[in-house]
C-alpha cells in the first residue's frame, strides 16, 4: 500500500488575517503610548496629593487671608465685606502697639535662639561620644519637645510666679528680693526665653548629632595625627562640616520665634497674656493678630498682621541666606 508523504505545505501555519495583524499592530502603538503616558505621568501622580493638600491647606487659605487684607471685615458679619485697599496695612504700619510686638518677637527671638542653638551643639557634641545608654539619654534630651506648649508655659507660670514662685523661692535662699518676672521689659522677655530654650533645645541637639554622625572619621583621625587636640578638632572639623546643618536650624528657629504664641499667652496663667502683659512688654506678632482678630474681632487688620509676619520672614530668610552664601564663599 503506497504512503503520502506529507509535503512541506502541510505543516505551515495558516495564513493571517491582515485585519487581525493590523489590530495587532493598533494595540502595540497604544501599550507603547501607554507606557510612555505612564512613564512621564507617574511622578506626577506620586506627587499630586502634597499639592493638593498644600493648596486646600496652605496656598488658599494665604491667598484667601491676603483678600480679607484689603476688605473691612468684622468677626460678626463674615458675609459683609467693604473693599478698603491698603487701609488696614496703613493701619497697622502706623499703629506704635506693632512695632512694639516687632520689637518684642525680635528680641525674644535673639535671646533665646542664640543660647538655644549653643546649647543644644554642646549637648549634641557629648551625645556624640560612645556612652553608655546612649538611647536613654538622647530620648531624655528630646522629653521637652514631646511636651505640649500648654503644659511647659503653665508649669514655667507657677515657676515665675511673682508671689510664691519656685524661681523666687531659690532666690529668696541668697538674699535677693523677689523679681516680678512677668511685669518686667526684660524680665518677662528673659522668662519666655528660657520656656523656647528649654523645650527646643533637644529638638536641635539631635538634629545636630545627626549631621556630626555623618561627619567622616578620617578627618578626625588626620587632625589627630596632626596634633589637634579634641577642642581643635570641634572647632576646625565639627564645626566647618555642620555650616549647612547650623544654617537650617538657625532659619527654623527664626520662623519659630516668629511664630511665639502659647508661650506669652500662658506666661501668667492666660490672665495677662492675651494682652502680652499689662504694657504690652512682651507682646508678640501672634498675640498682637491674636487681639486684633479674636478679641477685636476686627479680621482685615489681623489678615495685615499676618501678611506683614510673612514678609517679615522673608527678608529674614534673605538675609539668611546672604550670610550663608559669605560664608561659603570665605571659607573657600
Amino acid at each position: 500500500m503506497a504512503t503520502s508523504t506529507p509535503t512541506r505545505d502541510a505543516y505551515a501555519p495558516p495564513p493571517r488575517d491582515p485585519q487581525d495583524e493590523q489590530a495587532a499592530a493598533r494595540r502595540q502603538v497604544w501599550r507603547s503610548r501607554l507606557w510612555r503616558f505612564d512613564d512621564r505621568a507617574s511622578p506626577y501622580a506620586y506627587i499630586a496629593p502634597f499639592f493638593l493638600v498644600f493648596g486646600a491647606f496652605g496656598l488658599y487659605p494665604l491667598l484667601y487671608t491676603g483678600w480679607i487684607a484689603l476688605h473691612r471685615v468684622e468677626m460678626t458679619g463674615l458675609d459683609s465685606m467693604e473693599w478698603v485697599g491698603w487701609e488696614n496695612f496703613d493701619k497697622i504700619l502706623h499703629d506704635p502697639e506693632f512695632w512694639t510686638s516687632v520689637a518684642n518677637t525680635f528680641l525674644i527671638g535673639v535671646i533665646s535662639t542664640v543660647p538655644q542653638l549653643l546649647v543644644a551643639l554642646g549637648l549634641a557634641h557629648l551625645l556624640n561620644y560612645k556612652l553608655r545608654a546612649s538611647t536613654f539619654w538622647r530620648t531624655v534630651v528630646l522629653t521637652p519637645y514631646a511636651t505640649s506648649v500648654a503644659s511647659a508655659a503653665l508649669v514655667f507660670a507657677l515657676v515665675f510666679r511673682a508671689d510664691g514662685g519656685l524661681l523666687n523661692w531659690g532666690l529668696g535662699l541668697f538674699g535677693v528680693d523677689a523679681v516680678n518676672w512677668a511685669n518686667g521689659h526684660w524680665t518677662s522677655k528673659i522668662a519666655i526665653a528660657v520656656i523656647v530654650i528649654w523645650r527646643w533645645t533637644g529638638y536641635n541637639a539631635l538634629i545636630y548629632l545627626a549631621a556630626m554622625q555623618a561627619v567622616p572619621n578620617d578627618l578626625y583621625e588626620a587632625a589627630s595625627l596632626d596634633g589637634a587636640s579634641r577642642w581643635q578638632q570641634f572647632r576646625k572639623v565639627t564645626i566647618p562640616s555642620l555650616r549647612p546643618t547650623i544654617l537650617f536650624t538657625i532659619v527654623i528657629s527664626t520662623i519659630g520665634s516668629m511664630q511665639l504664641f502659647g508661650e506669652p499667652l500662658l506666661l501668667e496663667g492666660g490672665t495677662l497674656g492675651a494682652t502680652g502683659g499689662n504694657e504690652n512688654q512682651y507682646e508678640t506678632l501672634s498675640i498682637y493678630l491674636y487681639n486684633y482678630g479674636w478679641n477685636l474681632g476686627h479680621l482685615g487688620p489681623a489678615a495685615a498682621v499676618a501678611w506683614a509676619m510673612l514678609a517679615l520672614l522673608l527678608v529674614i530668610a534673605a538675609a539668611n541666606w546672604l550670610i550663608g552664601r559669605f560664608v561659603r564663599t570665605s571659607a573657600v
